[in-house]
């Protein structure tokens, strides 16, 4: 699988959008291919763990985050859960869980309800260590400032927006991963 060609297959031009979406998936492979490297004891698929984390936000350009260049039609977190079904739609089950569960710290039905999210009712909560990587990675670089890693404070801060639930087991993460 060449994950530069499904991302050329639905951002077929070179623009802004698909510049914050590559360099954005590279840093966010970078990190948890480095963490994974880290913890051998876990098994890391490397392979799979590097495309997925590429194509985790494939689903963005459907959005409607001006800030980011994305002009579609859809709330911004939606994202995980259209990029899901591209990745299904490709052929691709296992990095479909990863564009889903990456939001946050994974979204529980429970948060989902209780803040009136936009998204399906399930639990969108990682599970296996190559999503729980991705996810954690990601909370480390935003879309606004290419190439600049937050610090553990900033990403964990940004993670409580969805519920102090996700604030747990981004500390979870912390023990387990750095």
């Amino acid at each position: 699988m060449n994950p530069l060609a499904i991302i050329d297959k639905y951002y077929p031009e070179d623009n802004e959008l698909k510049h914050i979406l590559l360099v954005h998936s590279r840093s966010v492979a970078d990190k948890a291919l480095a963490l994974a490297r880290k913890h051998p004891e876990l098994n890391i698929d490397l392979t799979f763990l590097e495309e997925a984390a590429l194509l985790h936000d494939i689903g963005i350009f459907m959005t409607d985050a001006e800030g980011i260049h994305c002009l579609g039609t859809h709330p911004y977190i939606c994202h995980g859960y259209l990029g899901a079904e591209l990745m299904r739609k490709e052929g691709f089950p296992r990095h479909a869980r990863v564009c889903e569960r990456h939001t946050g710290a994974g979204l529980s039905l429970e948060d989902i309800l209780a803040q009136q999210l936009s998204v399906p009712h399930r639990d969108f909560l990682p599970e296996t260590w190559e999503e729980k990587l991705i996810c954690f990675a990601d909370k480390f670089f935003s879309k606004t400032k290419l190439d600049v890693e937050k610090s553990v404070e900033k990403a964990r801060k940004s993670v409580v927006k969805h519920g102090e639930a996700g604030g747990y087991r981004f500390d979870e993460w912390c023990r387990l991963f750095l």
